[in-house]
């Protein structure tokens, strides 16, 4: 788990988003397959639930993830 900075100037659901991002540059996380939820985020990263949602808001805005209602938030494939 990486360590948030909750004193910088960075927020704290762009951290997260950066965190994520990394994480599926890396290949960690692969194409079409789910991200944490918000909710273990929010527990892994010591945050709001409202703060995870809006990492996840994020990561649909630079496209590199997509989601499915019930369902849960996805790594976009690469096209």
């Amino acid at each position: 788990m990486a360590d948030l900075d909750h004193e910088g100037g960075t927020p704290l659901y762009r951290q997260i988003a950066d965190i994520i991002a990394a994480q599926i540059e890396s290949g960690e996380l692969q194409p079409d397959r789910p991200i944490p939820s918000e909710t273990r985020m929010a527990e892994e990263y010591g945050v709001a639930r409202l703060t995870a949602r809006r990492a996840v808001r994020e990561l649909v805005e630079r496209e590199l993830v997509y989601v499915v209602r019930g369902k849960g938030s996805f790594v976009r494939p690469e096209e």
